[in-house]
């Protein structure tokens, strides 16, 4: 059986090609964060005439000639759809068409050809429109060109993988759902670090840890089974023994299966169908709980950067040199027993420290902000142990909600994995210093940010994203008041950052009723805020009383807006250029404090 791999230029991607999306798959899904990621992925990765991005891989099952199966990688593969169609690439619209779907296949005809006809909303998928008018609100935000846009797709590359033709779909789909992902570049890293490893049981506790730290929607600790936990962990479970200081502590610990991994070659191991990303632990409404905001393949990267000392400029987060990076720790099987050490100190770490989603209780379908650790409690009525999370600093500690509102900033600012430092700066800290306050420590990562970005020479758009987040950051950390009024109470409860890209001008650039400011008044700080592309759709052109009074819920996205609600009220109600004005050099203060 041959399996046919093809490197393609995004930009031909739709080229002569018909892709058909099969009935059993899901439909689009991906929302204005993974859509806006992708974007700015390809935008911050191609900056010279030399350089290429490989997006990744696109699974297909040939059914005739130029006819594709998409197998996997299909919201990858309609987003770029949406996203040339936009850009106005040629190609034809049924280029990509959906199985037995026929509401997302007359949108994508509509995204096709707009002006020639409107679609009914009651007859159209939601999903892809919405995804549409993100790619559109995003590059007008932005006003990026589309014809250098273009350019750059014209080196962004995915490789297109055929399977074997006669190979049996259904396995293959009961594969690749078991496994929830494709054989990826993490899984190569494994097996190099195992073939150097020297005993069975070496390989064993290595491919133990390696599983075990994969899973990163669980606290690790309860990755583990029973016996396992009470060895390595203390008895609260919260950490690693003082004992645990090497791979080879870990190894005389934990007693795993005989069955030999040395003979396997490395095709073996890359094959094994293990649950990479599945817990065994046996608390089972637990799996859902937690999100992670990184995928498993970054921590990698993370705990590398760590171990290393690597700094922003050596693009250590960079997924597109991954196993460039990671090729130290196969060099020897020292090397390799302390990367794996450190992987797990590491995760206990990020556990403990670093925020998560949280789904549960009246946020158990949105999610939630959530910085606890783990610790053990005693159900005595069942006589077991059970999993407790707590605040890290105390569930009402001022202290917890600063650190965790902070974190949140940073990672609704840096929304690629390969910017997120920060995470990489707290564990290497706490790996030196348990002891060390966190919060004073991301407060000068972010003022050097602040700092480095100019914010005082910006106009309009050229406002980086960290000056909205950090300033609303500090207006929830202090509270604000005006004119002796408190406006915004300090660490106000109810108020949690979400995934915000798009400048709003308060008072519109293109208003439809009332006066044309200047363009220095119109794009000046005071009259500017942080909020999410969808809310930027919906005030449109509308004055800020209209804002205000239509969409309470968008300006409660910006603390920096809520203030510029409550001046607009003041007064003649109206807001006004001097009141901008005003509001830019308070704020600025609070920056400058």
């Amino acid at each position: 059986m041959k399996n046919d791999l093809k490197i393609i230029p995004v930009s031909h991607v739709f080229e002569n090609i018909n892709y058909l999306v099969p009935i059993y798959q899901r439909n689009f899904a991906w929302n204005e964060t993974q859509i806006v990621q992708l974007i700015e992925d390809i935008d911050s990765s191609i900056d010279d005439s030399n350089k290429n991005y490989f997006l990744g891989n696109l699974i297909v099952n040939q059914k005739d000639n130029n006819i594709f199966e998409v197998i996997d990688g299909q919201q990858r593969l309609t987003t770029l759809y949406l996203l040339e169609k936009y850009l106005e690439i040629v190609f034809a619209k049924e280029a990509l068409r959906f199985e037995a779907r026929e509401k997302s296949n007359r949108t994508l005809s509509y995204v096709s050809d707009r002006s020639n006809h409107e679609i009914i909303e009651e007859l159209s998928s939601p999903e892809i429109l919405n995804g549409f008018q993100v790619i559109d609100n995003y590059f007008k935000n932005k006003n990026i060109d589309r014809n250098s846009f273009s350019e750059k797709l014209k080196r962004v590359f995915l490789i297109r993988v055929q399977v074997p033709q006669n190979i049996d779909l259904n396995h293959y789909f009961e594969i690749m759902n078991t496994r929830g992902e494709q054989l990826e570049l993490h899984e190569i890293v494994k097996a190099k670090l195992l073939e150097v490893l020297e005993s069975d049981h070496e390989k064993n506790v290595a491919a133990l840890i390696w599983e075990k730290c994969s899973d990163m929607n669980s606290y690790v600790q309860m990755n583990f089974d029973v016996n396992t936990r009470r060895s390595i962990f203390t008895d609260d479970w919260s950490n690693l023994y003082q004992s645990i200081t090497n791979f080879d502590s870990i190894k005389s610990k934990i007693f795993t299966a005989n069955e030999s991994i040395d003979k396997k070659t490395l095709i073996g191991i890359l094959s094994e169908n293990k649950l990479l990303n599945v817990s065994t632990t046996q608390f089972e409404d637990e799996n859902e709980r937690f999100e992670s905001i990184i995928s498993f393949p970054n921590f990698l990267l993370q705990v590398n950067a760590v171990l290393r000392k690597l700094g922003e400029e050596d693009a250590s987060l960079d997924d597109k040199h991954f196993l460039s990076n990671l090729s130290w720790t196969w060099s020897t099987s020292e090397k390799a027993k302390d990367y794996l050490f450190h992987l797990l100190k590491c995760r206990v770490l990020f556990d403990q420290y670093v925020l998560k989603r949280e789904f549960a209780r009246d946020y158990k379908d949105m999610g939630k902000w959530s910085l606890q650790r783990l610790e053990k409690y005693r159900d005595n009525k069942k006589n077991s142990d059970k999993p407790k999370y707590v605040g890290t600093f105390g569930d009402e500690d001022n202290d917890n909600k600063k650190l965790r509102t902070l974190q949140s900033c940073l990672r609704i600012t840096y929304t690629s994995p390969k910017t997120m430092h920060w995470i990489s700066v707290i564990i290497s800290t706490l790996l030196e210093d348990r002891a060390v306050e966190i919060i004073p420590m991301l407060e000068s990562y972010c003022k050097k940010k602040i700092v480095d970005s100019d914010y005082t020479k910006a106009y309009g758009f050229g406002f980086e994203r960290i000056v909205f987040t950090y300033l609303d950051y500090l207006i929830y950390r202090d509270g604000y008041s005006y004119n002796g009024n408190e406006i915004i109470p300090p660490l106000q409860d109810d108020w949690q950052f979400q995934f915000r890209s798009s400048i709003e001008h308060f008072h519109p650039q293109h208003p439809v009723e009332g006066e044309f400011w200047k363009p220095d008044d119109l794009n000046s700080f005071g009259n500017l805020a942080l909020i999410t592309v969808s809310g930027n759709s919906k005030f449109s052109n509308l004055p800020p009383a209209g804002k205000i009074n239509s969409y309470p819920s968008i300006i409660n996205q910006s603390l920096k807006l809520r203030i510029m609600e409550k001046m607009t009220r003041l007064g003649d109600g109206k807001w006004t250029v001097e009141k901008a004005s005003k509001h830019k050099n308070d704020m600025f203060d609070i920056l400058r404090n």
